[in-house]
């Protein structure tokens, strides 16, 4: 095994395990009343049920510090319609809730409203915004969105916005002569078929998360470039059936190891066709993209 493969795999398998740590978040004391009393709004006085509810639904957030899991939680809230368009957020309220200070309520609603989840305004104060406003691309939006009622249709959207940039990236990407970069494709072939033969799901995803970003740089194309972070979610995200690169298997080993010999070859054709031949695995996605083109 090479050592970037090692190196990788070992890093994979001291990742922090989803729970928050010391002082974070999910851990801070919350006012709990007694499960015959948790119905209506608990321990918030004036505040509408739905933001009580929030309570340790993301237990997984990934190691976030205070800040960014008031932001995972309230982002969640309105993703999932527990807090719909128009709906105030007081901070004096999300602070007493959460036991945050000002800064942290400030600095979280600041991110919101970047992501256009929510706006603030003089004398009429912070509220959800509609979902016309809110930027679909931004990856944890996305993630919100896989993750919540609109499960089915954010998968969709994102199979289908994976077809029209990663076959043009592909083809951009033949021939270019960054060794480097092609190199580096092939150490994740490398890693993603060390991790499938030992079962290492984590690995193997973040290797395919790789090889994917890296594609779409290696097509010189900074728009392009602009959206791998989209890719990158929908990798992580994917959860259903939706490419090959769902879950660790031979056939998806098989077509990434294709495309990083037709990139070597400068065959644009052939890299492209591979890209496609990898993201047609399931029924449901010939349901909704082209069958891969002959050439």
């Amino acid at each position: 095994m090479s050592t970037l493969a090692h190196t990788m795999m070992t890093a994979a398998r001291s990742a922090d395990s989803g729970l928050a740590g010391p002082g974070e978040l999910d851990r801070y004391p919350y006012a709990e009343a007694p499960a015959s009393d948790r119905v209506g709004v608990p321990a918030w006085d004036a505040v509408d049920p739905e933001l009580g509810r929030v309570g340790r639904r993301t237990a997984g957030s990934r190691g976030r510090g205070l800040h960014g899991q008031l932001v995972q939680q309230l982002g969640q809230m309105i993703v999932s319609g527990d807090l719909g368009a128009d709906r105030p957020l007081v901070p004096e309220e999300i602070g007493q809730r959460f036991e945050v200070s000002r800064t942290v309520v400030r600095e979280s609603l600041r991110v919101l409203e970047a992501k256009g989840l929510v706006s603030a305004r003089p004398n009429v104060g912070t509220r959800v915004r509609p979902v016309s406003d809110w930027n679909l691309l931004d990856p944890d939006i996305i993630e919100w969105r896989a993750f919540g009622p609109q499960r089915d249709d954010q998968r969709r959207e994102l199979s289908e916005l994976r077809w029209t940039i990663e076959p043009l990236a592909a083809r951009l990407a033949a021939g270019r002569g960054r060794e480097d970069v092609q190199q580096r494709l092939s150490d994740m072939v490398e890693i993603m078929g060390h991790a499938m033969g030992q079962g290492d799901a984590l690995t193997f995803s973040r290797a395919d998360a790789e090889f994917h970003s890296l594609l779409i740089q290696l097509a010189g194309n900074r728009m392009l470039e602009h959206l791998s972070g989209i890719v990158s979610a929908a990798l992580q995200v994917s959860g259903g059936p939706v490419t090959g690169c769902d879950r660790p298997n031979e056939a998806s080993l098989v077509q990434h190891a294709r495309i990083v010999d037709a990139l070597g070859a400068g065959d644009g054709s052939a890299a492209e066709a591979a890209v496609r031949q990898l993201l047609t695995i399931h029924p449901e996605v010939e349901r909704v993209v082209p069958a891969p083109r002959e050439h």
